[in-house]
């Protein structure tokens, strides 16, 4: 007889709690209906500003110091993409877990860590989030929810499922957060996690960041699927599509993924259909696509634009109000270049520290 790898037979006592009826009649099989866009108020439009344009100022100087050689290794920005990790950190609450790929630096920021230790990070000095020793790729903080930036593509997926399992073993209502891209959906462990997420009713949102092109190659030349959202689907997970670019679609989606995760209904999926301006590195001159459609998706579906036009129109801001907010949060990522630089390296003996070893 194979092994039953279910909890339930576990000699542990366990707060777990796996669907009593069967899969045909689960309550969490039937998909929430989209409703309306988030009907967001002038303070919280203006703190989604803020966030969006810290990550977008953040990255425009990481991409620069990567330039001038004092960033190694590899460097992915999120320029483009705000909107998602905005969104979606703005339904959560403390306790919470997020974990995504090697494209984090901006899912820090919104986790509220410091960008001088963020940066510092990136620079490989000791201020550093992880001290140093993780860079750009691999950074880490379980005191804010942020288990990772993970640098094996789709690795973190599972990881992710885990962290819901243990949401739910401790019996608590928190949910955890699993960020992948297009180009991980493909990975024999996503699908994998998929089928215990949904067996286990596992409290995890699934999201899906579809900025089109993967590592250099379109959706539709790599996926037979392209509506990445329904890729759930056979294993009883509802997904929805979702505008990536307009912040408040994704917290209007989120909200409600996350009061379907909250209530014991199981896993969800949202695919945030967005779009990155750079490349999938700094190292990728992007020769996939044209400038012309980055101009194109610059002009007219920026999330950061979309969010202050809207500023503008309710009249509780001015143009002048919005340039000093840009003006202090230049001098935040001005601050954080100068402690990223001064900040002294590891000292030698961090090699032996942090480093699970049999003795």
């Amino acid at each position: 007889m194979a092994n039953d790898v279910s909890p339930r037979k576990s000699g542990a006592k366990s707060s777990l709690k796996t669907p009593a009826k069967s899969p045909a009649k689960s309550p969490r099989r039937s998909k929430a209906a989209p409703r309306k866009e988030y009907a967001a108020s002038p303070e919280e439009l203006l703190e989604f500003y803020r966030t969006m344009l810290l990550m977008r100022r953040f990255e425009e100087k990481a991409g620069q110091m990567y330039g001038m050689g004092l960033i190694g290794g590899f460097c992915h920005l999120y320029i483009g993409q705000e909107a998602v990790v905005t969104g979606i950190q703005a339904a959560l609450k403390e306790g919470d877990s997020i974990i995504t790929s090697y494209r984090d630096h901006a899912h820090m920021i919104a986790c509220g860590i410091d960008a001088k230790e963020i940066l510092a990070e990136l620079t490989g000095r000791s201020g550093g989030i992880s001290k140093g020793k993780g860079g750009s790729m691999h950074m880490f903080s379980v005191e804010h929810g942020f288990y990772g930036g993970h640098g094996i593509v789709g690795a973190q997926v599972p990881i992710g499922a885990g962290l819901a399992f243990a949401h739910q073993y401790r019996g608590v209502d928190n949910v955890s957060v699993v960020y992948f891209g297009d180009g991980a959906v493909n990975q024999g462990q996503v699908y994998e996690t998929f089928n215990m997420a949904e067996l286990w009713g596992l409290p995890v949102i699934f999201i899906i960041e579809n900025n089109q092109y993967a590592m250099g190659t379109a959706v539709r030349r790599a996926s037979s699927e392209v509506e990445l959202h329904r890729r759930g689907e056979s294993f009883k997970i509802p997904g929805e599509a979702v505008d990536g670019m307009n912040v408040l679609a994704v917290k209007e989606a989120a909200d409600r993924a996350v009061e379907w995760c909250r209530s014991g209904k199981g896993p969800i999926l949202l695919e945030m259909k967005t779009y990155r301006y750079r490349g999938h590195s700094m190292s990728d001159p992007a020769k996939y696509r044209s400038k012309e459609e980055v101009q194109k998706m610059r002009a007219e579906h920026d999330p950061i634009d979309q969010v202050k036009q809207r500023l503008l129109d309710s009249k509780k801001v001015t143009e002048d109000d919005l340039k000093v907010i840009d003006k202090e949060i230049k001098a935040v990522v001005a601050d954080a270049a100068s402690f990223a630089q001064e900040s002294p390296e590891p000292d030698p003996s961090e090699l032996y520290t942090d480093v699970l070893a049999a003795e």
